[in-house]
């Protein structure tokens, strides 16, 4: 970021109350009202004799229970009746005119009492009298609020008014449930209850159900209800829209809608909850200002650092202030807290690692208010202070290599962990998978061996026979097996993907199916697969290699996400740092809440690598619990590179940095006083003798390093030498520990076996020593080879993407 600037931003000229950001506000879809109830309609029309009857019809599978027919018969008449005291000409009317919505006492207790002054009261009114309104709510007689449904006990007749009120899109709604596997009872009863309230409140049919509807339930719902779980019944939203019930131009999660999404300007500040009308106003206008220049998420950090870290701060320990000209003793004093991160009460706050970023943006808060004074000191110039920011105190040069060498330290310690890492991640998921297994083929209450006690398989606690858990029958304790399955299977995708890679975490959790690209070798015509990765922090796109191995791991999520549906379900991701939801795509990091599919979060990430963490035992020096970032396989990746010889700019390239000495600071290969005194070197030989190991990248470097590998096909397998190495066995394959055989040249191993065994049985008769020292040892080798072809045959199989075929909407050339 720059200090200096001598100019005034254009937008100034722009009134801010236009929009509040200096810019229209990302809006990614309209969403329309929700209905008003109807006010008259045939059926709230009818008399009270032709009601009746309408409610007996409407009740006719009710009719085989003789006795609680006999009770409905007998409590809708005086129902009617009840209702025919207030005034209207409809039952819609009668009922508004009642005032039994807002009223806190329950409905029936005013029909109990009604009844008890007419001297008619029995003691069985109260179940009768339920079970009437029931039925003429569904009978269609009125309509009322969405509050007064929610307050009511009427869960038991909810899921038959789908089918009554419209009974042909009851039909495709069940047939949609069971052609998408949502067999999960409790999570089905949910969605249609849901829906039956609000038709019973709104009318209509399912297809008359609108987002605004939805929008309006969910608030209600939260506002009635608030901690009875409202989040279970979100669910209701995605089945409308696969059933077409929303159109195309909408979300298909509710959560899209409801997420706040991007903040303006004057909400971000407002956030904060600044004291001093005068200096909100004015953080407010100059983050418009800036908006025009930055993206999001730099915006949300510099307001957050203007506002909370800077003028909160000042506020919390010295209220009343109100000028930005502070004096030496205030600036001290706020420097100092600033190196401390505060938590909450009761919580030791740890050191800021980085001030001089913090310093920088209020530095640059000053001068751009002086400069801009001289545009338009009347709304500018009142604010003009002398800078509590020196310029030495954001020289970052030696915080930039403090930071480095930190990093490498990092990256050296938990380099050598990684593969104590890898195995206990593969041990933990083949371990959960077997117990998985093992117990999902046994029926409910049978034993199931589990670390050598007896444990039984039970319905776990959402009473869902989908998922499977498993209960010890002395202890009570519950083991759900399906979600540790989950949390092992993510944890070794993670980590497998990271390492391989060497991406963001942002970039991985942003393969879709799509990213596949199939790309032939120019010399030999082989179709290698190849990943492309979207633009993220640089904003740049980039194709991967994919290797045998992130092929063989791209596979299994794959598969895994599939499941019996044939294909990637389409979902949106939401992002984070934008506040944007993403268009609807095949994610291949996303997994099922409920019976809905979505996208991985990086918080869901980050919690299943400290869990593969606390499961490997991994500590530092000091025997704490090591801690692993997603960001750290990235620097690990890139020392590894370095380490086996890929040049610099080609790891530059494949990493996604501009820059090569990006990349040179990922590289924890020296000690730091080497590495700085490398790079002075470096610099010096730049400026003295510019030479062409310098420049970028050239089409046809890149070319030579791809296509390098096509000499690394053997008729066994693969050559896994370095990169720009020669072979050093003089191409005596089978003996060579570089080789990774292919499972699929088994028979001509076994062939090659088979031949050294008949020369090692003709040197032994004809007495060629030497010869049979040579052929024991490449015999061994051979058959050692044998071996990982068929354990890798065994674990494996054939790796295979299932590389999407792309149409003529998606446009993609190569």
């Amino acid at each position: 970021m720059r200090a200096n600037r001598t100019e005034i931003p254009p937008q100034l000229a722009a009134e801010p109350e236009a929009d509040g950001r200096g810019r229209p506000a990302i809006r990614q879809w309209d969403i329309p009202p929700a209905r008003l109830r109807p006010t008259s309609w045939p059926h709230s029309q009818l008399g009270p004799a032709e009601l009746y009857q309408r409610v007996l019809a409407v009740s006719e599978d009710y009719h085989s229970d003789r006795k609680q027919f006999a009770r409905l018969r007998r409590a809708t008449p005086k129902l009617l009746e009840w209702f025919t005291q207030w005034t209207g000409e409809t039952w819609q009317d009668r009922w508004l005119s009642s005032g039994l919505e807002d009223k806190d006492t329950e409905w029936v207790q005013d029909f109990i009492a009604w009844r008890k002054a007419r001297g008619e009261w029995v003691s069985y009114d109260e179940p009768e009298a339920r079970s009437a309104m029931c039925w003429m709510m569904q009978a269609q007689a009125f309509h009322p609020s969405l509050e007064w449904i929610l307050r009511q006990r009427f869960n038991y007749v909810l899921s038959r008014v789908p089918a009554t009120f419209d009974r042909d899109g009851h039909v495709r709604l069940v047939a949609h449930l069971d052609a998408t596997g949502r067999d999960a009872q409790r999570t089905r009863a949910r969605v249609v209850k849901t829906l039956a309230r609000i038709m019973l409140s709104k009318g209509g049919l399912i297809s008359d159900i609108t987002v605004g509807d939805c929008l309006e339930y969910i608030e209600v719902y939260d506002r009635v209800l608030p901690g009875n779980g409202g989040k279970y019944d979100r669910a209701f939203y995605t089945v409308l829209f696969e059933l077409g019930t929303f159109g195309e131009h909408v979300p298909d999660r509710l959560r899209a809608l409801t997420v706040k999404g991007q903040l303006t300007v004057a909400e971000m500040v407002d956030y904060y909850d600044i004291s001093c009308r005068p200096v909100r106003d004015l953080l407010v206008d100059y983050l418009t200002a800036r908006s025009a220049d930055l993206d999001y998420s730099s915006l949300r950090r510099q307001s957050q650092t203007l506002c909370q870290l800077f003028w909160k701060d000042l506020e919390d320990h010295h209220p009343g202030i109100n000028s930005l000209k502070l004096n030496q003793q205030t600036v001290t004093a706020w420097k100092e807290r600033l190196r401390t991160i505060r938590h909450s009460p009761g919580r030791v706050g740890k050191e800021r690692l980085q001030l001089q970023p913090i310093l920088l943006i209020v530095r640059a808060f000053y001068i751009d208010l002086a400069q801009w004074a001289a545009h338009d000191p009347a709304r500018w110039g009142p604010w003009v202070a002398p800078n509590p920011i020196p310029s030495s105190a954001t020289q970052i040069a030696k915080e930039r290599k403090r930071t480095i060498a930190r990093m490498h330290q990092r990256t050296r310690t938990r380099a050598p962990l990684l593969p104590t890492l890898v195995a206990a991640v593969e041990r933990w998921r083949r371990e959960t998978k077997d117990l998985f297994d093992r117990t999902a083929a046994v029926d409910f209450g049978e034993g199931v061996d589990v670390g050598g006690e007896r444990w039984q398989r039970h319905a776990g606690r959402q009473s869902d026979h989908r998922r499977v858990a498993v209960i010890h029958p002395e202890t009570g304790e519950q083991r759900d097996l399906t979600r540790e399955d989950e949390r092992s299977f993510w944890a070794w995708a993670s980590v497998e993907t990271l390492r391989h890679t060497g991406m963001r975490i942002e970039e991985v959790l942003e393969l879709t199916h799509y990213s596949f690209i199939a790309y032939t070798l120019p010399s030999t015509g082989e179709v290698v697969p190849m990943l492309q990765v979207a633009p993220s922090k640089a904003d740049r796109e980039r194709l991967l290699l994919v290797s045998p191995e992130l092929g063989e791991v791209l596979t299994t999520v794959i598969q895994r996400v599939r499941e019996s549906h044939g294909s990637l379900p389409l979902i949106s991701r939401y992002d984070q740092h934008e506040g944007l939801h993403s268009p609807r795509l095949p994610f291949l990091f996303q997994r099922r809440r409920g019976f809905i599919p979505t996208a991985l979060p990086p918080a869901f990430i980050a919690s299943v690598l400290r869990e593969a963490l606390a499961r490997a035992g991994l500590t530092d020096q000091t025997g704490e619990a090591m801690d692993l970032t997603p960001h750290d396989f990235r620097r690990i990746f890139a020392t590894d590179a370095l380490q086996a010889g890929l040049p610099p700019h080609i790891t530059a390239k494949i990493l996604g940095h501009e820059d090569v000495n990006t990349t040179m600071g990922y590289a924890a290969i020296y000690p730091e006083d080497v590495i700085s005194h490398h790079r002075s070197y470096i610099a010096r030989r730049r400026q003295l003798r510019p030479s062409e190991e310098y420049r970028d990248l050239t089409p046809e470097e890149w070319d030579e390093f791809v296509t390098h590998f096509e000499l690394r096909k053997v008729a066994l397998g693969v050559c896994t030498r370095d990169y720009g190495t020669a072979c050093v066995h003089e191409h005596a394959c089978v003996r060579c520990p570089a080789l990774r055989p292919d499972p699929e040249q088994q028979d001509r191993m076994e062939e090659i076996i088979s031949n050294l065994q008949a020369r090692l049985d003709e040197a032994h008769t004809r007495g060629w020593r030497g010869e049979v020292a040579g052929l024991e040892a490449t015999l061994a080798a051979a058959q050692g080879k044998l071996k990982t072809m068929q354990d890798l045959a065994q674990r494996h199989g054939r790796t295979n993407l299932g590389m999407p075929r792309f149409g003529p909407p998606i446009g993609r050339k190569l």
